[in-house]
């Protein structure tokens, strides 16, 4: 399980949003070639497009969910509306380096356009429509952090799943409705297999321009 040294416990991520757990998979989350690790801070302004995300799994037949959450809405201090939903995407096939963010498509598209990438083990860049289009499927479009007051936290948390398409009680709401736990109870996800967070704060107009 988690050591007190791991930054999840040191930023009250585990505790506030998660269970003490041991990362099994794992997963990188960049936005335009920065990766975000724990405990590092983003300007809202860099955070406007879906991040790349990479995860590690191996095995076609393993699939993931991924959420990312603000436990911090409206202020850290008084966090009377946590949790709000940011981002939502099931059934992600745990290739290695499967990749899917910034560039990939609605999945509802047909499968006669992709913009999406996968990368082979040999890092050589491919395109497949059939495997593209079922990348993932995501049930909450990426909603751009503006935290309001304070320093927020903005967690991505990723689940493995019992199988593809056992995600089926779905949030009825982004808003303080959501919370991860309860999400990841219902639909039997059990613990997270891989989390990281980063922290955002209003910028000024004079760091906007």
């Amino acid at each position: 399980m988690a050591r007190m040294s791991d930054p999840l416990i040191v930023g009250r991520v585990i505790g506030d949003v998660l269970d003490s757990f041991s990362p099994t998979t794992k997963m990188f989350v960049t936005y335009a070639n920065k990766q975000v690790f724990n405990g590092h801070e983003f300007y809202p302004s860099a955070v406007v497009m879906k991040p790349r995300v990479e995860i590690q799994g191996g095995d076609l037949r393993t699939f993931y969910t991924l959420v990312m959450t603000d436990p911090d809405v409206p202020g850290p201090s008084d966090p009377y509306l946590r949790e709000h939903l940011h981002w939502l995407v099931t059934d992600i096939p745990g290739t290695t380096d499967a990749t899917f963010g910034k560039n990939i498509t609605l999945y509802t598209q047909t499968h006669t356009h992709t913009h999406g990438q996968m990368r082979n083990v040999n890092n050589t860049a491919f395109f497949l429509v059939k495997i593209i289009t079922s990348t993932g499927k995501e049930l909450a479009s990426y909603e751009i952090p503006k935290p309001n007051i304070g320093i927020h936290r903005f967690v991505f948390v990723l689940f493995k799943q019992t199988g593809r398409q056992t995600v089926k009680n779905l949030p009825t709401s982004r808003d303080h409705c959501f919370n991860t736990r309860r999400f990841a109870v219902e639909n039997g996800l059990g613990l997270p297999v891989a989390a990281v967070f980063f922290n955002a704060q209003r910028e000024t107009a004079a760091r906007r321009r």
